[in-house]
């Protein structure tokens, strides 16, 4: 009977972790005869488990969507990944799952291994999450949206710019992409003809949703990347671009901004503000020299901070020269 009931577990662990088995390779896996499999998947219907079956020579089995959640088996990687997970969903992000995310949380820390908790633990003890600044999106949104996404089902929302203004879309959604503590929808916009990039705690979905679609190409293909150049180079009014001295994996991820490999030894870099000033300031971060290659005016703007810098390290050279003059008195 013990032996039984584990190859139960295996089997659906087996079944859970792929969507279709074919018959032969599912009892090769469990090391047993085509009868005893059926016999088994018959026990799990009895348990409950929905397994679908396909006839004939290349049938196969599937476990398929019942009434309730059926227990899920997962290895030591896949349970710390979980409880890692649901830890970062408890400290916000998404509105309305830091609840639902604890109560989770304690039900799979009751029934984790010793050693398994003691590495969950470790995690939160000594690690530290600094709190979003961005607006949390509701969860009903994102899953209405990833929805959309999965079933190729066209979009209807209202939506609401960066400039207050608001507006109705008509979209056939692509994915969802996290970035710097906010959602964006990237989507083919029907009215305008055009990807553009929606903020997802701008969103408010019209139901239901339109008629299925055949997904577009994706140009480039690299959809992080579009964000990228979008959120960027394309929602600010200003932009300047530099050649800096200096390869582009050592300049990636320094600033915000679109890194282009030049040579082993130089790479160029675009870089958006809400003016030239602040692009200037910005620049200041790369710790690296740089070229500007436009615009012009930013040429004014890095020699005045320049000039009010070495005007701030001269005072103080001087305050520290008086100071040792007096002492020396």
């Amino acid at each position: 009977m013990l032996d039984t009931s584990a190859r139960l577990l295996r089997l659906l662990s087996l079944l859970q972790t792929r969507r279709d088995w074919g018959g032969p390779e599912l009892a090769e896996r469990l090391g047993v005869s085509a009868r005893t499999l059926r016999r088994d998947v018959e026990r799990l219907r009895d348990l409950g488990y929905p397994v679908h079956a396909t006839p004939g020579v290349a049938g196969g089995y599937r476990l398929g969507v019942g009434a309730a959640l059926p227990p899920l088996l997962l290895d030591d990687e896949e349970a710390v990944a979980v409880a890692v997970t649901l830890r970062s969903g408890a400290a916000g992000g998404v509105a309305g799952i830091e609840e639902t995310s604890v109560r989770a949380l304690a039900k799979l820390e009751q029934v984790l291994p010793s050693r398994l908790r003691r590495r969950v633990n470790a995690f939160q003890a000594f690690t530290v999450a600094m709190p979003g600044t961005g607006p949390a999106v509701d969860v009903d949104v994102l899953t209405a949206l990833t929805a959309a996404c999965r079933d190729h089902e066209r979009l209807r929302f209202d939506y609401t710019g960066h400039d207050g203004s608001a507006s109705e879309r008509f979209v056939e959604p692509h994915r969802l992409v996290s970035r710097d503590g906010r959602w964006y929808l990237v989507a083919w916009d029907l009215g305008r003809g055009d990807w553009r990039v929606f903020r997802a705690d701008r969103i408010r979905p019209r139901t239901p949703t339109g008629p299925r679609f055949a997904p577009r190409d994706f140009p480039g293909g690299d959809v992080v990347a579009f964000v990228a150049r979008r959120m960027g180079a394309e929602m600010w009014p200003c932009r300047a671009r530099v050649r800096v001295h200096a390869p582009a994996e050592a300049v990636a991820g320094r600033i915000s901004g679109v890194v282009e490999p030049i040579d082993d030894r130089s790479c160029a870099l675009t870089v958006s503000g809400d003016s030239l000033r602040t692009i200037a300031v910005i620049l200041g971060f790369l710790d690296e020299d740089f070229d500007v290659v436009e615009p012009p005016g930013l040429d004014e703007h890095l020699a005045g901070l320049a000039a009010r810098y070495q005007r701030a390290a001269g005072r103080r050279e001087e305050a520290s020269g008086t100071r040792r003059a007096g002492k020396g008195g």
